[in-house]
C-alpha cells in the first residue's frame, strides 16, 4: 500500500522542520570528500518539500546551515555557499511550479554578497506562492536567534514602546525570525543523530521529534511518509492527561 495513502490529511503538522545529518558520513562511506554529500543532498531536499506540499503540509523548515557551520574548513564552507547560489538558481522553475514560497531565517547578512543576492531574487521571484512556506535556516542558532529577540524587545521597553507587564509568550513570537510560521509541529533529523542542536529552541516547545538512521542524501518521500505516520499515531498532550484529550 502507498505510505501517502495511509496518511490522514485532516492531521497532517502545520509546519515540519527537518535537521539534514550525515552528508559527511555518507560521502566517507563512498570514499568520497564531504563536498560530494553536500552536492547529493539536493534530491532530499527536493523530495521532503514536494512530498510535505503534497499533502498540504503549511510550512517545512531546513536546517541549511547553523552559526557553528562557520568553523568548518574554509574549503567546506566556501563549497556549501557556491552549492546554496547554484542550487537557489537551479530550483526555481521547481518552486514555481509547486507553488513554493521561499523564506530564510538566521544572519543573512554574514552570508556571501553572491548568496545574499540569490535569496533575495528567489524571495522575490516566489513571493505570490501559496502552496507551502520554505524557510531556510542560514547562519542560523537558535541561542543568537533568542538573544536578539531579547534586545529586541528590551530596546522597545526602555523607549517605553512597551510595558514590562505586556510582555508574553506573544510578544516573544512576535520577535522571533519566524514570526510569521507557526510552532512546529514535527521535526524530523537524519542520520541516527538524537540531538536538537541549537535549532529552534522556543518554536520546538511542544514538537514530537522523530529521529532516524537514513542519511540525509538518502532521504526520499517514503521516509517523509514515515515521519508523518509515525506522528499520526503519536497523543499530543500539550501538558493534559490522556483522558483529557479523548473527552
Amino acid at each position: 500500500m502507498d505510505k501517502k495513502l495511509r496518511i490522514d490529511l485532516q492531521r497532517v503538522p502545520k509546519h515540519v522542520a527537518i535537521i539534514m545529518d550525515g552528508n559527511g558520513r555518507w560521502a566517507k562511506g563512498k570514499g568520497m570528500n564531504r563536498i560530494f554529500g553536500h552536492r547529493n543532498a539536493l534530491n532530499a531536499v527536493r523530495d521532503s518539500v514536494e512530498a510535505a506540499a503534497e499533502i498540504n503540509i503549511e510550512a517545512i523548515t531546513l536546517y541549511a546551515f547553523s552559526t557553528e557551520n562557520w568553523n568548518r574548513p574554509k574549503l567546506e564552507v566556501d563549497s556549501l555557499m557556491t552549492l546554496l547560489v547554484n542550487s537557489l538558481k537551479k530550483e526555481l522553475p521547481t518552486f514555481m511550479k509547486n507553488g513554493v514560497k521561499v523564506n530564510a531565517v538566521g544572519l543573512i547578512t554574514s552570508l556571501p554578497k553572491k548568496a545574499q543576492k540569490a535569496l533575495k531574487e528567489v524571495f522575490e521571484e516566489t513571493k505570490n506562492n501559496s502552496r507551502i512556506v520554505l524557510t531556510l535556516a542560514l547562519s542560523y542558532g537558535s541561542r543568537e536567534e533568542i538573544v536578539n529577540t531579547i534586545k529586541n524587545i528590551s530596546k522597545k521597553v526602555v523607549n517605553k514602546e512597551l510595558n514590562l507587564e505586556e510582555i508574553d509568550e506573544n510578544t516573544i513570537n512576535n520577535h522571533l525570525y519566524t514570526f510569521n510560521l507557526p510552532d512546529v509541529d514535527l521535526m524530523i533529523r537524519t542520520s541516527g543523530e538524537q540531538r536538537i542542536s541549537n535549532f529552534l529552541l522556543w518554536q520546538l516547545a511542544y514538537a514530537e521529534l522523530y529521529f532516524t538512521d537514513v542519511l540525509w542524501p538518502d532521504f526520499r518521500k517514503e521516509h517523509f511518509y514515515d515521519a508523518i505516520i509515525d506522528y499520526q499515531n503519536r497523543e499530543r498532550r500539550f501538558g493534559k492527561t490522556s483522558e483529557q484529550i479523548t473527552e
